[in-house]
C-alpha cells in the first residue's frame, strides 16, 4: 500500500513538473497586469489612446524615469500612477504611505506616489519639449489610480488620487455631460491642434517603453527580454529575432502530446518606424522545440525569470 501511494506522488510530481507552466509570483505579474487592465478601462471611458510602460530618459539624472501609464486624449496628456496596495493606507507625517495588511498587520511603508508623479510628469513634458512638443499647463495633467478593491483608508486624499471606491464609480463621458472628475483632470475644455495630437500620439508611440511577455495564464509582465535558451538548432533559428527589427512574437503550438516532441511555431513581425514604430506587414515564421525558454528580466526584479516559450502568447519588444 505504501508503495503504491509513494510511486503515486513520484508520477504526480514528475507530470506536474514536465507539463506545468512557467510560474511567476502574483507580485511579479499584478502590478503589470493591473497597468493594462487600467489603461483599457480608461480608453473605454474617456477615448484616446493609453501607453503603458514608458521609460522616459531623464536629463538630470542621466537615467530613466518609469511611467505607469499616459492617457492621450484631444484635450489632454494625463501621467498615471497605478497603486495596486491591498490593506489599511495611513499618510505619515513625511507624505509617505504606510500600508498595514495580512493577519499578522504587518506594514510596508512606500513613496508618495503623488510626488513620484508629478516627478514623472515634469520629466515627460521636457522630454516632450526635447522632441518638438510644448505642452500648455492646461492640457497636462497627473492622477494616482488605486485600482485594487482590498484598499482600505481613512485619510482623505487629494482630488488627483483615485481611490477604489471612486475608480469603481466612474462612468463613460462624453464632452457635452462631464464627470467633476474628468473635468478636474482629463478634460479643459481646449482640444489641441490636430497636427500636435498626432505628434504626441508618434512621440508617445516610438518612446523607450519596458519590454512584454504575455502569458497564457493571461498574466503580463513587464521588463527586459534578455534571450531565448534551448538547443543550438533552435537558438540559431531564432538569432533572425533582433530588437532593433522586431517588435512582436507570437507563439503557437503545432502538435499535440504524443511521442514526438512538442513543436512551437513562432512567427516575428518586423517593426515599421513609419507607424509609430509599430509592427509593419512583413512577418516570418520559424519552428523550435517547446523546451526552448526565454530568458526575461521582470522590472523591478533583481532575479532573471526563465520562461518556457510554449507558456507564452506572445512577447512584444521595445526598439
Amino acid at each position: 500500500m505504501w508503495a503504491e501511494i509513494i510511486c503515486g506522488l513520484l508520477i504526480y510530481k514528475f507530470v506536474r513538473r514536465f507539463f506545468k507552466d512557467d510560474e511567476i509570483s502574483d507580485e511579479t505579474s499584478s502590478d503589470s497586469t493591473a497597468l493594462f487592465s487600467v489603461a483599457h478601462r480608461l480608453e473605454k471611458l474617456y477615448g484616446g489612446k493609453a501607453y503603458v510602460g514608458l521609460r522616459i530618459p531623464d536629463a538630470d539624472t542621466s537615467s530613466r524615469q518609469d511611467i505607469d501609464l499616459v492617457l492621450l486624449t484631444k484635450g489632454q496628456v494625463v501621467v498615471i500612477r497605478v497603486k495596486t496596495l491591498s490593506g489599511i493606507v495611513t499618510v505619515a507625517s513625511d507624505g509617505s504611505w504606510v500600508c498595514e495588511a495580512g493577519k499578522h498587520h504587518t506594514t510596508q511603508t512606500y513613496p508618495d506616489p503623488l510626488v513620484e508623479v508629478k516627478k514623472q510628469a515634469s520629466v515627460l513634458e521636457s522630454y516632450l519639449e526635447q522632441r518638438g512638443v510644448t505642452l500648455l499647463e492646461e492640457n497636462l495633467s497627473c492622477k494616482v489610480v488605486i485600482p485594487n478593491p482590498n484598499f482600505r483608508t481613512m485619510h482623505a486624499f487629494p482630488s488627483e488620487v483615485i481611490t477604489y471606491e471612486e475608480w469603481k464609480h466612474l462612468k463613460p463621458v462624453s464632452r457635452k455631460t462631464l464627470s467633476g472628475w474628468v473635468k478636474g483632470a482629463l478634460w479643459t475644455g481646449k482640444e489641441m491642434q490636430e497636427s500636435s495630437h498626432q505628434k504626441l500620439n508618434f512621440i508617445l508611440g516610438t518612446a523607450p517603453m519596458w519590454d512584454r511577455v504575455e502569458l497564457k495564464s493571461s498574466k503580463i509582465v513587464l521588463g527586459e527580454f534578455l534571450e531565448f535558451k534551448g538547443k543550438q538548432e533552435d537558438t540559431l533559428a531564432l538569432k533572425q529575432i533582433k530588437r532593433s527589427k522586431v517588435d512582436r512574437i507570437s507563439i503557437q503550438q503545432t502538435s499535440m502530446l504524443g511521442f514526438a516532441p512538442s513543436r512551437l511555431q513562432v512567427r516575428y513581425s518586423y517593426r515599421d518606424y513609419r507607424s509609430e514604430g509599430r509592427s509593419g506587414s512583413e512577418s516570418k515564421e520559424v519552428t523550435v522545440r517547446s523546451s526552448t525558454e526565454v530568458l526575461f528580466q521582470p522590472r523591478d526584479s533583481t532575479k532573471i525569470k526563465k520562461f518556457k516559450l510554449s507558456s507564452l502568447l506572445s512577447i512584444s519588444l521595445s526598439a
